[in-house]
């Protein structure tokens, strides 16, 4: 009896303000679509591309697949971060063998890291207003 695969996998990705919805093909040609963009025009830095294609490089998937992912708020690094860690979620899903691999490269840990809230009485989070003497 033939094995059912999943057409469409789904995940959400995290990343400072940053939300992914990543959609990834199983059957594709290694298209990577962000926003509606190749994943080349949407992020400015090769620094974030890379981080993007890591995952695919890792579990030696390059190329194999298409990803199309719907990302909000944040920056571009933040958004990258968010659209690594959807991707990487995704494959888990597909196939629970790549998670020990995943987990190495420490691509499936959500960083948790954001930016401090202000608080009063201080000019940013912890820098403090200038003090004069007279």
């Amino acid at each position: 009896m033939k094995e059912k695969t999943k057409e469409i996998l789904m995940a959400t990705g995290r990343r400072k303000e940053a939300v992914a919805r990543v959609r990834l093909m199983p059957k594709g040609k290694g298209k990577i679509i962000v926003n509606g963009k190749e994943s080349s025009k949407y992020f400015p830095t090769i620094d974030s591309e890379m981080q993007v294609k890591k995952v695919f490089v890792v579990t030696e998937l390059e190329g194999k697949m298409d990803v199309l992912a719907n990302v909000s708020g944040g920056g571009i690094n933040g958004q990258a971060g968010a659209v690594s860690l959807g991707i990487a979620r995704c494959l888990v899903e597909l196939n629970p063998q790549l998670r020990t691999v995943l987990r190495r490269e420490d691509l499936l840990t959500r960083d948790p890291r954001a930016k401090e809230r202000k608080k009063y009485g201080r000019k940013g989070a912890r820098r403090r207003f200038q003090w004069t003497k007279r």
